[in-house]
């Protein structure tokens, strides 16, 4: 192990993911979102794993860690969805990042952009609000917006590439309607003159349980990590395998005799005389305070479950009377294959999901890559 604390991903498993998915969606493309710093496991590297094994788009919530890959010399096209009132997108067109408008106040600052930048043709896409209520043209104000921009197009100010929005996965029957409203809007778009060439609408749960979601380009997030998106099939069953082992070392071990208390506000006594050993990991590095007295670990190939308080910087794990020594090898979650606890076992335990988990991994732990 190279550090002592230390996120292990495996580049590998993240491509072998993306051709798995690709097929089982039979995706005609494949938009790879590598937002919040690629889930976790580290944008600019599984970026350019991504794109090398072929993703057609990478994906990003906004514009800087769009620029945050333009800087590290990754040249693959990128679309960006989420952006805030000063968005810099002079500096997407600049660096040709295409962006996702959501509003006819960021189609017009697009517009001025371009005009700024003596830009034509600049390359959009419009997200659709079809029922999650975030980001994204509601159904009644897509008429001023699909008109405004055949104006723009007119002008040879901007191109509208394609059109999105995003399902809630509530039930098959929500998801539907969404699509289909989603469908009807875009019919309004041709209708205004806009001619777009991608429509997408699914992330990874939809793209593998509702094929009419598919349409020209599949959005896959937390699928191409290796972990599930449903509560009813796991990563192993969908054919996907965990990309990140996260790992750190035993930082003490000691024997306390029955009715010992454990961390703060003692909210764990043992029950008998045992053996605690130290995991030098605690909500400072994203280790969830509400998994307490829920979460295991795995050290030396056995499973051993946290007891007392998660703490910023630190817990404990019982490990009655199995030989522990300072320095042995602690895996906190990765592939439950192979008999260690997985993020989705972590999410269990602080009634959370695997998404949570895994993005909240700090900076304090390093990130460390195989990409065989």
């Amino acid at each position: 192990m190279n550090a002592w604390r230390e996120a292990h991903v495996d580049l590998a498993a993240i491509t072998d993911n993306l051709r798995s998915l690709r097929a089982s969606t039979q995706a005609k493309n494949v938009l790879a979102v590598v937002k919040a710093d690629a889930y976790g496991h580290g944008a600019v590297p599984v970026a350019q794993a991504l794109a090398d094994a072929g993703a057609d788009m990478l994906g990003t919530a906004d514009i800087e860690e769009a620029l945050v890959l333009r800087r590290a010399g990754i040249v693959a096209p990128i679309l960006c969805w989420l952006h805030g009132p000063d968005a810099d997108f002079s500096a997407a067109i600049a660096q040709n990042v295409e962006v996702a408008v959501s509003s006819v106040a960021q189609l017009n600052a697009v517009a001025d952009a371009a005009r700024l930048a003596a830009a034509s043709d600049v390359s959009v896409q419009i997200k659709l609000d079809t029922g999650l209520s975030r980001n994204g043209v509601a159904p009644e104000g897509c008429g001023a917006v699909f008109a405004l921009a055949a104006e723009l197009e007119a002008e040879r100010l901007i191109r509208v590439r394609g059109l999105m929005t995003h399902v809630s996965n509530t039930s098959p029957d929500d998801d539907r309607a969404q699509i289909s409203l989603f469908t009807r809007l875009v019919d309004d778009a041709r209708a205004a003159g806009l001619r777009p060439e991608l429509l997408h609408a699914a992330a990874t749960a939809a793209a593998l349980r509702i094929p009419e979601s598919r349409f020209d380009m599949v959005r896959l997030g937390i699928g191409l990590y290796g972990l599930t998106p449903f509560d009813d099939e796991t990563s192993e069953q969908l054919g996907l395998r965990p990309a990140m082992t996260l790992r750190t070392q035993v930082a003490a071990v000691r024997q306390v005799p029955v009715g010992s208390g454990i961390s703060y506000g003692f909210t764990h006594r043992t029950a008998a005389p045992t053996t605690l050993a130290l995991v030098p990991l605690g909500y400072g590095d994203g280790i969830p305070r509400q998994a307490s007295n829920a979460a295991t670990v795995a050290i030396g190939g056995r499973v051993h479950r946290n007891v007392g308080r998660v703490a910023m910087d630190q817990f404990v794990v019982d490990v009655g009377d199995t030989p522990v020594a300072v320095g042995d090898d602690v895996v906190l979650f990765g592939d439950a294959s192979r008999g260690v606890p997985s993020a989705d076992d972590w999410a269990h335990a602080a009634s959370t999901i695997n998404y949570d988990i895994v993005t909240g991994i700090g900076a304090r732990v390093a990130r460390s890559y195989r990409s065989t």
